[in-house]
């Protein structure tokens, strides 16, 4: 029985290490979801034909718009948001519409570049002008690694060897 438990557990730690060695990332349901009506999931891409588009947030749109829009991209979106908070490169300027831009750009990208993946509730708009400044550098498809953020990467590697050690710490007292 001893033998089996050991075999067992060292199968299950290869598998960890070979899903994480092959970047697959398992995305976790949120707990609360929020139906957002004015969003759908991308429908065809709209990239210019003389290069790479950026969706920005449009300027004199209600705050409240702007806000929820944000809140949605930067949660249930799952928008690469890091860079927007304080400390980030892209936190200043410390505005609605320069922090909402960066996280629809974010959707954006990781989401096909498509109109409908720049829609927001009609709070942003596409533009072929690239809206980096300083060290501010908004991604565009060709500099995404994947469609899940870094930040969700990361935390699933974690989650996979937090369950890992909570396997081997049972069998230790269960054996």
């Amino acid at each position: 029985m001893r033998n089996k438990m050991w075999l067992f557990l060292c199968l299950v730690f290869m598998e960890c290490y070979w899903a994480m060695a092959r970047g697959i990332v398992v995305q976790q349901k949120s707990d609360t979801v929020i139906p957002v009506t004015t969003l759908s999931p991308p429908e065809g891409n709209t990239t210019f034909i003389d290069g790479t588009t950026w969706c920005v947030a449009l300027p004199g749109v209600s705050q409240a718009d702007l806000q929820n829009a944000l809140d949605w991209a930067c949660g249930l979106g799952m928008a690469d948001c890091k860079a927007i908070q304080r400390g980030g490169p892209c936190f200043e300027p410390d505005t609605l519409v320069s922090h909402a831009s960066f996280a629809f750009n974010s959707y954006y990208q990781t989401n096909g570049n498509s109109d409908i993946a720049c829609n927001f509730g009609g709070t942003a708009a596409l533009t072929k002008y690239n809206p980096s400044y300083a060290k501010c550098v908004y991604s565009t498809s060709g500099s995404v690694g994947s469609s899940a953020p870094p930040s969700l990467r990361k935390h699933n590697q974690h989650l996979v060897w937090s369950k890992l050690a909570t396997l081997l710490l049972l069998s230790y007292f269960w054996m």
